[in-house]
């Protein structure tokens, strides 16, 4: 199932991506593979697999909002703006904050969507 809203929340290890409408939440978690080799490059084919399966996630979502640490979304971004334009043109805005809770990141996207975009369905109050 796809909503129309969601928070993908990116570091270098993992991802918890928040799909909402106006009354329910659907979380999904997205964990690196670590590949332990001695091969040159190794370390950026990992994250680009990582990467890959984030944009992966987001598949259907009309728009997203990416937070997380500064370096985490200049790496996200340059993946997503080289590598899946498609992606990129859904991705509505850039937050940089720390680890946050789901809640705190449903409401975060919420104040950024009735701000920004506003919702295109009515939030209930409480």
């Amino acid at each position: 199932m796809s909503l129309f809203h969601a928070v993908a929340w990116v570091d270098h290890h993992s991802a918890q991506i928040l799909q909402f409408d106006a009354s329910q939440v659907i979380a999904q978690q997205v964990r690196a593979h670590v590949h332990y080799t001695r091969q040159h490059g190794s370390s950026v084919r990992s994250e680009h697999e990582f990467f890959g399966e984030v944009c992966d996630a987001m598949a259907g979502i009309t728009e997203v909002l990416v937070a997380g640490s500064y370096t985490a979304q200049a790496d996200f971004r340059h993946y997503v703006e080289k590598h899946r334009p498609e992606v990129a043109g859904r991705i509505v805005g850039w937050e940089t904050v720390g680890h946050l809770g789901n809640g705190e990141l449903v409401a975060l996207v919420r104040r950024y969507f009735s701000v920004h975009a506003g919702m295109a369905t009515p939030m209930k109050a409480g």
